[in-house]
């Protein structure tokens, strides 16, 4: 996590601006911008407050007398006033939305680097889907804020209060009547402001189900298609944005009706005014030049007290939003750095140990996974786990991974109990293939790089020649240079698989943890692959699970597995001569008759 990452406020029923006003963490490091932008906006503010004098003058002096300079200084003055009131409003734009983009940025920065340092645990109760909502959809609203919403709420306050001051002193029989309504604004502003902050909350969530909804369909079309699902999902889809937009158009209404009321009461004390204003006129109280000017006045005073209605909701919307980035940004991670964590060795053997462990997942803790799980795997030796879908074994390498920690027991490597130390340091000794294999939308030469970044060229060849993947790379387009879609969806199962294993050998650590590494080869990249891994276990610690026990009969000893314990071991030989799971399942497989 950066520094900028900030600990916005939590979400409380708080008013929206000090949620907001946790975004200072971030705009902080930028105070050049903020200083220039805010000093644009002051000059702008200042600029429409002194227009309507520079019309008096124009008025009263056009009018009166036939001092045609006199004439001619106010109108260069009006003009000035213009021209500085633009140039100021071009750089405030600058400045903020420059401001805007570079502190949404940073947010963004800083939610990816918490997302990825939580555990699985957290995206087994937490949707990807809507976190990726939180990560584009929220911060934009917060980039409205800080680039535009913000400043317009400062510049419009600047000229409500100075202004409103301004017209008591200039005549506080006119302003009386407008200081009737000022209390009844505050009061609608307020408490209309609190509903819609709960609707935009709302909004907000059923915007990030129709995100959700889409990434799960998307992510599964090959399934959706080939069960001819695609009407069904398309109303599935369709439900979530109606009701999206049922409730996006209820805070609409509400909002529409606070702009109503409040343009409404503001325009209709200027109304009065105006007409009070004629009669001082009339007696002779005022001149015309003054009346135009109190009313100039008042017009942009009502204007920005408009503006603020209208730019509270926005805040109410990024109050939303922010908090919704406040739990990413407040999320926790189960599996956490000791505070003095024990040093890994110099030289990682690979001997790793499972002591007493029992262990449930979060959202299964009534079914424990592992039950008082014990094994010692020597270094150097090649462990292979067995057993039917659910026995624990790929538990055993999650936990191995410490992808989750274990409710009792301990996992160690070494000696050194791995959750004493700091995850990356035993990591770093570990190669990983997982049974849903993973590949990037990059090159199929980064792909592979991906097991070691400094590999060169060479290396990350020779890694692909290792895992019988040599053959399809040159044959594709652009050979390492190929570039592959989302998932690689461009190739095939065993393609990607092969890549998995070529990424796992350039990797070169002590300890190799294959998960049904070679399930979707066919039998002769299987042979090829078989080779590849035979070579590659030589001098590593490798723990292999596999439901093809032809991809196990050569391990040093076969663990077998069911209802998270350990129930025979042995060598492939051993185990079919006796009677049990193991020769049950190779029986099937094998054809074998006891």
């Amino acid at each position: 996590m950066t520094d900028s990452a900030v600990r916005l406020e939590h979400e409380a029923p708080k008013a929206p601006v000090r949620k907001v006003k946790g975004l200072w963490r971030f705009i902080r490091p930028y105070k050049k911008e903020l200083a220039l932008a805010l000093l644009f906006l002051v000059i702008g503010a200042a600029t429409v407050l002194v227009l309507p004098s520079a019309m008096q003058g124009i008025v009263d002096q056009g009018f009166s007398t036939e001092d045609a300079h006199t004439v001619d200084r106010y109108f260069f003055i009006f003009i000035g006033l213009v021209v500085v009131m633009a140039a100021s409003t071009a750089f405030r734009f600058y400045f903020v939305t420059w401001l805007g983009e570079r502190v949404v940025a940073d947010i963004r920065k800083a939610v990816y680097e918490r997302l990825i340092t939580l555990s699985p645990e957290y995206f087994e109760e937490n949707r990807p889907g809507e976190i990726v909502s939180r990560l584009t959809a929220d911060t934009t609203l917060v980039q409205n804020i800080v680039g535009s919403s913000a400043s317009v709420w400062a510049r419009n306050l600047l000229i409500a209060v100075i202004g409103t001051a301004w017209l008591f002193i200039m005549s506080p029989k006119l302003m009386a009547s407008i200081a009737i309504v000022i209390p009844i604004v505050l009061f609608i502003l307020i408490w209309v402001g609190r509903k819609v902050r709960t609707l935009s909350r709302k909004s907000q969530d059923r915007v990030a189900d129709v995100g959700a909804q889409a990434n799960e369909t998307l992510g599964a079309l090959n399934i959706v298609q080939a069960f001819t699902r695609e009407d069904t999902e398309a109303q599935r889809f369709g439900s979530r944005v109606d009701d999206a937009f049922r409730m996006a158009r209820l805070r609409i209404m509400v909002r529409a009706g606070l702009t109503a009321a409040l343009i409404f009461l503001i325009f209709g004390a200027i109304t009065l005014v105006l007409y009070e204003g004629v009669q001082d006129v009339i007696e002779g109280a005022m001149t015309g030049g003054q009346i135009l000017e109190f009313i100039m006045r008042a017009i942009f005073v009502a204007g920005a007290f408009g503006a603020l209605s209208e730019v509270y909701s926005d805040l109410q919307r990024a109050a939303g939003a922010a908090g919704r980035l406040s739990e990413l940004l407040h999320a926790e991670s189960k599996i956490v750095a000791p505070d003095n964590p024990l040093p890994m060795p110099a030289t990682v053997q690979g001997d790793i140990a499972f002591e007493n462990v029992t262990f449930a997942y979060p959202t299964k803790l009534t079914m424990p996974a592992l039950k008082d799980f014990n094994l010692h795997i020597k270094a150097g030796e090649t462990v292979a786990l067995v057993g039917p879908s659910g026995a624990g074994k790929t538990t055993v390498l999650q936990l191995l991974l410490r992808f989750y920690d274990p409710q009792s027991g301990r996992v160690t490597i070494d000696g050194v109990p791995i959750h004493e130390t700091l995850p990356a340091d035993f990591r770093a000794h570990l190669a990983f293939v997982p049974q849903e294999t993973i590949i990037f939308a990059d090159t199929i030469a980064e792909n592979i790089r991906y097991g070691r970044l400094d590999a060169t060229d060479e290396e990350v060849r020779e890694a692909a020649k290792a895992a019988a993947a040599l053959d399809f790379i040159e044959k594709s387009p652009e050979g390492f240079d190929t570039v592959l879609g989302e998932r690689g969806t461009r190739l095939s199962g065993g393609q990607r698989q092969r890549l998995a294993i070529a990424r796992a050998i350039l990797r070169d650590a002590p300890i190799l943890l294959l998960d049904e590494a070679t399930s979707a080869l066919d039998a002769e990249s299987e042979l090829k692959v078989q080779e590849a891994l035979e070579h590659l276990m030589q001098g590593r610690t490798t723990l292999v699970i596999a439901h093809r026990l032809a991809t196990v009969k050569k391990a040093d000893r076969i663990i077998v597995m069911d209802d998270g314990g350990i129930i025979a071991e042995g060598t492939h030989e051993e185990l079919s001569r006796t009677d049990g799971l193991y020769k049950r399942l190779a029986d099937l497989q094998f054809g074998e008759v006891a």
